[in-house]
């Protein structure tokens, strides 16, 4: 098994801030968040590398990782390969967070039905060339008028929309969130190494204490 993406990414002292405390020695040890890992471009770039993947019902980051490359630690690898920062808003809900979600924007389940918007159900000619692509986002009354040259006349077509409820509407932008790609398990060693030769802290500087730790400058010694 894999080290968990946090026990690798290197630690930071800062002064402690907390109030009352005067004393210039008190750090906090915290992870360095700012030293972030991510994949080389030459790989995130090419598909060839990735494996196209549909997010089953609840499944978080650690279950792909464990159906992947058996180990659910490598759930940092599948959140890299999706450039996903911010998995409680970039990773769809699971269903009980999404009920959650529903009536705390809209307040009730009658609201949450009512109509968000209304979708073009699609308009194509007689030779089958779309005139109106379905899905655009149109007024309820919207209609189309074009000239049909196989009919050889002008026709409008009206009744070509939909509603769309808030409960479709917020559905269907989670469902987007399930399409993801995942790096296939052949190239895991070589994301490994490149999080090997990025994490440490290198010497130099006056912050330099360890391949695993930087102290902050004290600005109090100055004040």
């Amino acid at each position: 098994m894999a080290k968990p993406y946090f026990r690798q990414v290197p630690n930071f002292q800062y002064v402690n801030r907390k109030p009352g405390d005067n004393s210039i020695s008190n750090y906090e040890e915290v992870k360095n968040i700012f030293k972030r890992a991510k994949l080389r471009e030459d790989i995130f770039s090419d598909l060839t590398f990735f494996t196209k993947y549909t997010i089953v019902g609840d499944e978080r980051p650690d279950n792909v990782a464990n159906k992947f490359y058996k180990d659910p630690t490598l759930d940092w690898v599948v959140l890299l390969s999706n450039n996903i920062l911010n998995i409680q808003t970039e990773w769809p809900l699971q269903q009980s967070d999404f009920d959650d979600f529903l009536l705390d924007k809209y307040g009730d389940y009658e609201t949450i039905g009512k109509v968000h918007h209304y979708e073009c159900t699609g308009v194509a000619n007689e030779a089958g060339v779309v005139v109106a692509k379905a899905g655009l986002i149109v007024p309820s009354d919207f209609s189309v008028t074009f000239y049909d040259s196989i009919l050889g006349q002008t026709v409008t077509r009206t009744n070509v929309t939909e509603a769309v409820t808030n409960y479709q509407y917020e559905a269907k932008i989670q469902d987007d969130k399930r399409n993801i790609y995942v790096l296939k398990a052949t190239y895991l060693p070589i994301i490994k190494d490149d999080i090997d030769a990025l994490m440490p802290y290198r010497k130099g500087g006056t912050q330099y204490v360890s391949p695993t730790m930087k102290k902050a400058d004290n600005i109090k010694l100055f004040e």
